[in-house]
């Protein structure tokens, strides 16, 4: 098992800590007290710039990693933008790796995307799936960047000893999501949807597809404890799915979120639109094996992301 405590004191460098990953995971920290946390916005730090990124880990020095710093879009973003999807996400994780172990860190957790899977993977996904087939076409250019990822860790803790970890997480939502409707994912989207509709006195909501399609859900508060007690517990090439290990059809999440917003028409499917794949499921019993499982119940942390959503919205209103 790996040592690395964050004792207080230490120096960490959280990558992203803007995103809604990365300030999940300063919230965390920040929680336990006692630690320096190195904190670079992308005009004080361009994670794309080799040079900067060596000069900023030989000045700082930092202990730990958290490397949360991605370009990421949906669907239309990784058609639109494919060499910059592809491009942008190796640099900023090689630059950051390499630049980790030249100085010293002692340990770096890398965070992936479960789009690493084949498409047509069994269910639930385990992380044995890699690499044993094709992709997901919409997204795979994203998805090849981040599999470089988990295999540079990997590379780097076999050849040079350096303690990388790799952990995969499920669809994520919570504070600091995007309610984009041309870009967002399918929750935060049904968020907006459901907001506006309430706001309107609209009789229905129209949901894309059939609503039988199953997805899993954890909140970004749970993926930041999780990334944060795996820093401390876990030290292997292998990287971890990082899930609740349940999941909920397209349907059910809309009535979900419906209760949460205090909408109370009705709920109409669209079944000549697309449904996507028909499940997505992680397997978690490695993650679970280590000791962690999720503790936010999915309709409570909903609940939570609506009030934030609604406080986003005042704030903004305040500022027009």
């Amino acid at each position: 098992m790996s040592s690395a405590r964050l004792e207080p004191g230490s120096r960490i460098f959280v990558a992203g800590h803007n995103g809604m990953v990365g300030s999940a995971i300063v919230r965390r920290l920040s929680a336990e007290g006692g630690h320096r946390l190195l904190l670079r916005g992308r005009s004080e730090l361009d994670l794309l710039d080799q040079a900067a990124v060596e000069a900023f880990f030989a000045e700082e020095r930092p202990e730990y990693v958290f490397l949360a710093a991605a370009k990421v879009g949906g669907i239309l973003a990784n058609d639109s933008f494919p060499a910059e999807f592809l491009r942008d996400n190796l640099v900023i994780q090689t630059n950051i790796i390499h630049s980790a172990w030249r100085n010293g860190t002692r340990k770096l957790c890398f965070l992936g995307s479960s789009c690493i899977y084949p498409k047509l993977a069994p269910q639930p996904l385990t992380e044995d799936s890699l690499l044993t087939g094709p992709l997901e076409p919409t997204n795979e250019w994203y998805a090849i960047a981040k599999i470089a990822g988990i295999k540079m860790c990997q590379a780097y803790r076999r050849q040079y000893g350096f303690d990388a970890i790799s952990l995969m997480p499920t669809n994520l939502y919570g504070p600091g999501d995007n309610y984009d409707l041309q870009s967002s994912h399918v929750l935060p989207a049904l968020i907006r949807k459901f907001h506006e509709a309430k706001q309107r006195d609209d009789a229905e909501v129209v949901i894309w597809g059939t609503g039988t399609p199953r997805r899993e859900f954890l909140h970004v508060d749970d993926l930041a404890d999780a990334a944060v007690f795996l820093m401390r517990n876990y030290s292997d090439e292998i990287f971890v799915n990082v899930g609740t290990g349940e999941d909920q059809t397209i349907l059910e999440l809309a009535r979900m979120v419906a209760s949460a917003v205090g909408y109370n028409g009705r709920i109409v499917t669209d079944t000549s639109k697309p449904d996507g794949t028909p499940r997505k499921l992680l397997d978690v019993s490695r993650l679970s094996a280590i000791g962690w499982n999720a503790r936010i119940d999915l309709q409570v942390g909903i609940e939570r992301t609506y009030h934030d959503y609604c406080r986003t919205l005042s704030s903004l209103n305040r500022l027009l």
